[in-house]
């Protein structure tokens, strides 16, 4: 056990980056690495912080924020009749209605607003990973460049609030599962540099002992090591062939963890901390949890925080089959916690500025895989007629209208923006939305202009594609 501590600390030093050493080197820009918009006026921000709730592995939007028609299960019911497993139950806001087991994310919709009418990106074969490092990123993969995550962007372009916390912290996903590398590939500052690369936190119930010096040895021996891991990294083969600018953004991050670890800041993540009828609200699991960190840190200074209920292939939110009772478990899992995290923050008055953010990749729909008239391959088998609970529910991936909510940071309370089909296909008809408008409206309410550029590789590198995204001006109050 000591030695698995241990372990642990050692790895503290490297959780700045977002991988390894190895993916610092591939983002390095071979030109000069220079601002591209120093003339660009300024925008007045109305969030400070933003909270991202990643809803990984595809959130059905007719089972969870946008419910139509309810067909309740029977044995040889047809899967076409299927477009929600659940039904409806009011919200806070006069009309608008969620399905059943997110009453409590219901209640606190009077403080935020709803985008119903989120479109994916058409990227051919679906694959989650995909779409997200697009999601998180705001750029198509693969690229010639390492796209830095929205995180990261946001920690260049504002730096910390408290300049010991970490700017960008992310928790809940683990890396050792399926498809783990790619995950990797869009939790990473890229060619921003390691210093804006996430701090990884997989298991927020144990994010204390991840900033905590290994238990037992002396503040002389963990100097010496914390020099020798220095000496290391500024030496490494790896690092030898990156820019002096890389380079220097590594041993920066390195110090940054280090300011961490010895700082009563550190203290943020000791959930112990909390009243029990609070904590006892949160504690879901790791997602739960990691919501109430998240609170604690959008209190003392963090600056983007993500928390997902991670991606682990055929679990979670991808419901590859037994789709309706995985769904139930995992708005268990994310009701209360989500709820809690807007009523605290609104409570201590941190709401006015923290933007909160939940969304998905895409979402999913019973029949049809992709979007209308766009067809790719049938990743699930799923039978005309129902005659096993299993096939129950949303299983195929579905791009063509999901919902992303907001709380918070200058965004309208009770709006309602978009609409989808309320027969199949259940797409997007009104004020459809992409993902660079997200990005767009997430950096102006930080107010971080449009424009905003490094040249890399001799041109210039947006925070959108080209520069050409547009906030969408109608959430804002």
């Amino acid at each position: 056990m000591n030695d698995q501590i241990a372990n642990s600390r050692r790895e503290f030093m490297k959780k700045m980056g977002a991988a390894s050493l190895a993916a610092a080197a591939v983002s390095i820009p071979t030109a000069s690495f220079l601002s591209a918009c120093s003339t660009t006026p300024a925008i007045r921000s109305s969030a400070d912080t933003v909270i991202l709730l990643w809803m990984a592995g595809g959130m059905a939007h007719t089972e969870t924020f946008d419910p139509k028609a309810y067909t309740p299960y029977t044995k040889g019911v047809e899967s076409k009749r299927i477009l929600s497993s659940f039904p409806k139950v009011p919200t806070a806001v006069d009309g608008l209605y969620f399905s059943e087991g997110l009453v409590s994310i219901g209640s606190v919709m009077d403080k935020g607003a709803i985008i119903r009418s989120y479109k994916s990106a058409d990227l051919g074969h679906i694959l989650h990973t995909r779409h997200q490092y697009h999601w998180h990123t705001c750029y198509e993969p693969p690229q010639s460049v390492q796209a830095p995550h929205i995180g990261a962007w946001i920690a260049k372009e504002l730096g910390p609030v408290n300049p010991v916390i970490p700017p960008f912290i992310a928790m809940g996903q683990r890396f050792t599962v399926g498809e783990g590398e790619e995950l990797k590939a869009f939790h990473t500052a890229g060619f921003l540099g390691s210093e804006y690369g996430p701090f990884l936190i997989p298991d927020p119930s144990s994010g204390l002992e991840s900033v905590r010096p290994p238990q037992g040895m002396s503040v002389k021996r963990f100097e010496a090591r914390n020099q020798l891991y220095k000496e290391l990294a500024n030496k490494s083969e790896v690092m030898e062939r990156g820019s002096d600018y890389q380079r220097e953004s590594l041993m920066r991050s390195m110090e940054q963890s280090y300011r961490l670890l010895n700082s009563p800041e550190s203290q943020v993540f000791d959930l112990t901390q909390e009243p029990k009828e609070k904590y006892d609200i949160y504690n879901t699991g790791r997602f739960g949890l990691g919501c109430l960190t998240a609170k604690r840190l959008a209190m003392n200074g963090a600056r983007f925080v993500s928390v997902s209920t991670e991606y682990e292939p055929f679990l979670g939110w991808d419901t590859h089959e037994n789709g309706h009772t995985r769904v139930v478990k995992m708005k268990e899992l994310i009701d209360g916690p989500v709820a809690q995290l807007v009523k605290d923050l609104d409570e201590s008055g941190h709401l006015d500025r923290t933007l909160i953010v939940l969304a998905s990749e895409f979402s999913r729909d019973a029949l049809l895989e992709g979007r209308p008239g766009e067809k790719v391959q049938d990743q699930v088998d799923q039978p005309d007629v129902i005659e096993d609970e299993k096939f129950y529910g949303m299983h195929r991936h579905f791009t063509d209208g999901s919902s992303i909510l907001m709380w918070g940071g200058g965004i309208k309370k009770g709006l309602v923006y978009g609409k989808t089909a309320d027969e199949r296909p259940c797409s997007s008809i009104e004020n459809t939305v992409v993902i660079d408008q997200i990005h767009q409206t997430i950096y102006h309410a930080l107010g971080i202009h449009p424009e905003t550029n490094y040249t890399i590789e001799g041109r210039p590198f947006y925070t959108t594609p080209d520069g050409q995204g547009k906030p969408l001006l109608e959430l804002l109050a």
